[in-house]
């Protein structure tokens, strides 16, 4: 399997699309990763001997598609490290849904626990062992057949997105593991990282990256 070319490179950063389905790291499936792939990517366009260094950055759900960045050196691998713990980087999201969030617009916040069975368990208040989410969506396109949210992540937690909007009774089309009535091919669900903007680790600038947009979307049924 082969990754599309680069969305964002130079010296210190390549940004790839990820399709859904494929694992960001090696795991216990043995599929290969978006890791490895844009590694061999690097070897063979470059003509690099040996290892390739790449910083893993942040990650993605297997099923959910988008942008994902990472590090070439080791100095840009430290210093966007820092911007992710800072929450200085801004990540949005687009989310299909079948039902509409009572609000087109608005701010979501609970407190989550990752379970053994890897789901987020969402409390409305302070719970012991659970930790605080909070992101805020909007409506961007709704029709009788489905609708799509820009959602804007303003944390980082296990699940945040998908079990944030299916307790609101917005879950993601195909995510059946969150409530949504029916399954997508190949496992993917209804969930995209479209646009990551981020101050340049090395030239101070700002840089926007945006994600192709996947075949089918916004995968509504007819």
């Amino acid at each position: 399997m082969k990754i599309e070319d680069p969305i964002f490179l130079d010296n210190h950063l390549i940004a790839i699309y990820k399709p859904f389905g494929i694992p960001i790291q090696p795991d216990k499936s043995n599929q290969i990763s978006l890791l490895e792939l844009t590694k061999d990517w690097i070897k063979y366009k470059f003509n690099k001997p040996g290892n390739v260094f790449l910083g893993l950055l942040h990650r993605l759900d297997q099923p959910v598609a988008g942008v994902v960045l990472f590090a070439r050196t080791t100095k840009a691998a430290s210093r966007l490290s820092a911007q992710f713990r800072e929450k200085s980087i801004k990540k949005y999201y687009q989310a299909s849904v079948l039902s509409p969030p009572k609000e087109s617009k608005g701010t979501l916040i609970h407190y989550l626990r990752k379970e053994k069975t890897l789901k987020s368990t969402v409390f409305p208040r302070e719970t012991e062992g659970a930790k605080r989410a909070e992101l805020s969506y909007q409506t961007l396109k709704s029709t009788p057949n489905g609708n799509i949210l820009e959602v804007f992540l303003k944390t980082g937690r296990f699940h945040q997105i998908r079990s944030q909007l299916a307790f609101i009774g917005s879950p993601i089309i195909g995510d059946v593991k969150y409530g949504a009535p029916f399954p997508l091919a190949e496992k993917k669900i209804g969930l995209i990282a479209n646009k990551l903007i981020f101050k340049h680790p090395i030239t101070k600038e700002s840089i926007e990256i945006n994600s192709p947009i996947p075949q089918d979307w916004p995968f509504f049924k007819e």
